[in-house]
């Protein structure tokens, strides 16, 4: 442990606390800020062991200690992850968040990349963000209903998309295993309960795959997308941590060869025309 990165830190984020938004009187107080004896009754420890804390020489404290300590001290995710750091030498374990879409500005990210399909998913696989590349290629999201726009659910229920892969059975496989590995990493296990029991009963194929317990990680790699009248298209995918949302993940595919990009092109004009003939 840091001790003394770690007692600076404390004592500057106690400082910039306000004590009337937490029921106190700010009056009589020679410091601003809440006093170590109000912050340690609020983390449940000792006054006088948080004194020590704050100059260095408390010892090394617990996970539980310093996560009580931020909660008493309001800290942020990132200020929380940053004490961990300092007194532990580790990041806490990861706080799963269910999420409801993504900022404008990831959103722009993705439809900045016209003939790269790419799409924004949960740990949990759940797809909240797409672009019209995505849309065409890999599948119609907005055409689905919200609980539908999940890759397992699509990947085991939807014979379409089925149709589409090179080899049906070694993608399915491949994503099973991923998916055990992101959600255990964000900590999302238990919200991956559900998804588990209705594919458990549909499918007897996921059923197979799961009782293998294959983690593997997503990374990088290349897939191949089967159209009618297009033939195959060929990309080679990534994907990407979004900073300070451990609960989601950005894969960009990106077509192999200018023949591919064309094809991607060509989906695209071809949705074009067929929204404007509708009008």
């Amino acid at each position: 442990m840091n001790d003394n990165l770690l007692g600076t830190y404390l004592k500057d984020r106690r400082s910039r606390l306000d004590p009337a938004s937490f029921g106190i009187s700010a009056t009589r107080r020679r410091t601003p800020g809440l006093r170590r004896e109000e912050v340690a009754q609020r983390a449940c420890v000792s006054a006088t062991w948080y004194t020590w804390l704050e100059q260095g020489r408390g010892g090394a404290p617990s996970a539980a200690v310093l996560d009580r300590i931020a909660r008493a001290l309001m800290l942020t995710d990132v200020e929380r992850e940053h004490i961990f750091l300092l007194g532990l030498g580790r990041p806490p374990e990861v706080r799963y968040h269910a999420t409801e879409g993504v900022t404008p500005q990831l959103q722009r990210v993705l439809d900045a990349l016209e003939l790269s399909p790419a799409v924004v998913r949960t740990c949990t696989w759940d797809v909240v963000a797409w672009n019209r590349a995505a849309s065409v290629v890999l599948a119609d999201y907005a055409a689905l209903p919200v609980e539908q726009r999940n890759v397992l659910r699509l990947l085991f229920g939807n014979p379409n998309i089925q149709e589409r892969q090179l080899d049906w059975k070694s993608v399915a496989r491949f994503v099973v295993a991923a998916l055990r590995a992101d959600a255990a990493r964000a900590g999302a296990s238990g919200e991956l309960a559900a998804l588990i029991d209705e594919l458990s009963r549909t499918s007897p194929e996921f059923v197979a795959m799961w009782s293998d317990h294959d983690v593997r990680s997503f990374g990088e790699g290349t897939k191949h997308v089967r159209h009618s009248g297009i033939g195959m298209i060929a990309m080679e995918y990534s994907s990407f941590a979004v900073d300070g949302r451990p609960d989601l993940s950005m894969v960009i595919h990106n077509p192999v060869t200018r023949e591919d990009a064309d094809k991607v092109r060509m989906l695209i004009e071809c949705r074009e025309f067929i929204s404007v003939s509708r009008v």
